[in-house]
Order: structure tokens, then C-alpha cells, then sequence
């Protein structure tokens, strides 16, 4: 059951679309969102509030193609953050390139709708370039969608994995 802790950006993604009732062009979750693990085995409430103790909530934002570069820029400094399915790049010398998303390169005259968390999207993290794009907020924690995600992946049988998919590669 660690593939919910390794892909956090693709159920946040996939549960922004369901509760904002819109395509989101991508998810993206920061390291220090996520305080645990979730051993193999049955999963309880309680490991999700180890796993996630913030009341962040997720958030929408339409930004353009520029910011976003800045902004994944900003991931790579870091050494890359979980990107949702659909995302894909490479980092180095501490910069985001070969972007595409959806399967198309990035355009920086583009708009893109984004899955994200408050903590993010008001600056936190030093992602100053999001703080003054307006959030679209429901009011819907983090945490929420990924107990929603659980049950209904768990309710639709389908078995855990944890594979690596290589969404962000360092090449250094």
C-alpha cells in the first residue's frame, strides 16, 4: 500500500477533477506534505492522519505556462516533487526541462489548470510565483481525497501497486 504515498500528485489529481468537476492538467504534492508511510496491509484512518496531519486543503489554479515553468523550476531545486500521470520532465543543474504535459511539450502561452495544496499555491515552499494566482478552494482537505481515493480504489478491487514511473528524472 506504499504506491498512495508514492503517488500522492495522481490521486490528488484524479480527486480535484472528481470534486472540482473539471480536467486538472496536473497534480502536484511537496515532499514535506507527507509525514509517514502506509505499511502493507489495511489501511485505517488513523494511518492517514500519520501520513497527512495538515488540514491543507486542495486548491485549483489556472496558470500559464511561464509560471508553471517557474514553478516546476522551483520542484527541480529541490530535487524534483511527486507530478501526476500526464506529467513528465527532467532536471538538471537544478533546472526543469524536456516538460510536457498531457504529452505535449510545455508552452509558456498556454494556460494550465493545476492540482495543488493551499500551503502551496499561497507561496509556502518558496513558491512565491503561485501566491497572487487565484485559487479556486471548496473547502476540501487533502486528507479527504486521499481517504476518498482509498475507499474507492479498495471498493473497485483493484490491486496496490507501487511502481516507479520515472515522471522526473535527474539526469546530473
Amino acid at each position: 500500500t506504499t504506491a498512495f504515498a508514492r503517488r500522492p500528485a495522481l490521486w490528488l489529481k484524479l480527486m480535484a477533477e472528481k470534486k472540482f468537476g473539471r480536467k486538472v492538467d496536473a497534480g502536484f504534492m511537496n515532499h514535506g506534505g507527507i509525514r509517514s508511510y502506509i505499511p502493507q496491509g489495511n489501511i485505517s484512518v488513523g494511518k492517514i492522519f500519520e501520513l497527512m496531519p495538515f488540514d491543507n486543503l486542495v486548491v485549483l489554479q489556472e496558470v500559464k505556462g511561464t509560471i508553471l515553468q517557474q514553478f516546476l523550476d522551483k520542484t527541480a531545486s529541490d530535487g524534483g516533487w511527486p507530478v501526476s500521470a500526464g506529467v513528465s520532465l527532467r532536471i538538471k543543474d537544478k533546472k526543469a526541462f524536456n516538460v510536457t504535459i498531457g504529452g505535449k511539450q510545455l508552452d509558456e502561452n498556454a494556460t494550465y489548470v493545476i492540482a495543488n495544496t493551499d500551503y502551496i499555491a499561497n507561496g509556502g515552499g518558496n513558491c512565491e510565483m503561485l501566491r497572487k494566482i487565484p485559487k479556486i478552494d471548496k473547502g476540501y482537505l487533502v486528507r479527504d481525497a486521499l481517504i476518498e481515493y482509498i475507499i474507492e480504489f479498495t471498493q473497485q478491487g483493484k490491486p496496490v501497486d507501487a511502481r516507479i514511473e520515472n515522471r522526473v528524472a535527474n539526469v546530473n
